[in-house]
Parts: C-alpha cells; sequence; structure tokens
C-alpha cells in the first residue's frame, strides 16, 4: 500500500479554506481549525520528514486546546455592554405600564406599544384599562391591572 505524502503547503491550502469558511459561517470556531493547520503546515515546512500520523495528532491536539482556550478566554473576559438588553426588546418592558388595546378574555389580550401590538395574559380586563408588565415568556407579556397609572407610550 503506498504512503501518504503530504505536503506542507496542503495544510497551508486547508487553512485558508477554514479562513473561508469561519468568514461565512462566523462564531470563531473555524477560525483556530484555520489557525492550527497553519501550524502543522509551518512545522511541516521545517521538518518535512513527519509522518502523517504526527500532523494529525499535532492538527487534533491544536485545534482542541486553541478552541478549549478561546471559550475559556471569552467567559472569564465578557464584555459589558452599555445596553445589556439591546436585543431583548421584550424585557425592556418589564415594569412599564401600557392600557389594554383588546380586551383580556379567558385570560388573554392584546396590548399596543409603540407600532407593535403584543400578547397579554393575565386577569380579565377591559379596553383601555392600564396594565404593568410583571414577566415575559418569548413574546407573550404576563400583566396585572393597576390603578392610577401614568401610561408609558
Amino acid at each position: 500500500m503506498a504512503e501518504l505524502d503530504i505536503v506542507f503547503w496542503y495544510w497551508w491550502v486547508f487553512a485558508i479554506f477554514m479562513l473561508g469558511t469561519e468568514v461565512m459561517a462566523p462564531g470563531f470556531f473555524f477560525l483556530w481549525l484555520s489557525v492550527a493547520g497553519f501550524v502543522v503546515g509551518l512545522e511541516l515546512f521545517l521538518i518535512p520528514s513527519t509522518s502523517v500520523e504526527i500532523q494529525l495528532l499535532l492538527f487534533s491536539t491544536l485545534s482542541i486546546v486553541s478552541i478549549y482556550s478561546w471559550r475559556r478566554y471569552g467567559k472569564t473576559y465578557r464584555s459589558e455592554s452599555d445596553q445589556p438588553l439591546l436585543n431583548k426588546r421584550g424585557v425592556q418592558y418589564i415594569g412599564r405600564i401600557f392600557s389594554v388595546s383588546q380586551a383580556i378574555e379567558n385570560g388573554r389580550g392584546k396590548v399596543k406599544i409603540g407600532d407593535s401590538i403584543w400578547t397579554v395574559e393575565g386577569d380579565d380586563c377591559a379596553v383601555d384599562t392600564k396594565v404593568e408588565v410583571v414577566d415575559i415568556d418569548g413574546t407573550i407579556f404576563t400583566v396585572k391591572a393597576v390603578v392610577d397609572a401614568v401610561e408609558d407610550k
């Protein structure tokens, strides 16, 4: 059986392919595979007699270590956002007061917030009753009726 002969630039082509994959599917996963491929190619360039088994072992080890290190670094040094609720639109409304736009009957109704209409759950209420958002489950607000409150717009 013929032995597989891998040239150093095969690894560099693989690294470029992994880098291209990272561009198409971002998430810093394929980036580390690309780095590992480049390092194995560099090692093979410097020591051409390295066996295929050692190359694969080195690639596997570098990939696992670099991905693990990046994830650990990401958890340790998580960046703080000045707007932590930016992508949690519903959570931004907890504690605010709105008027019921469609009566809450059998525990379900609707409120209009800006140009959006949200489904609400809570005690039955008539239209224009003031309700406070107390919780959110997906896109459904849990509300409770309030008296003498100023409505948020």
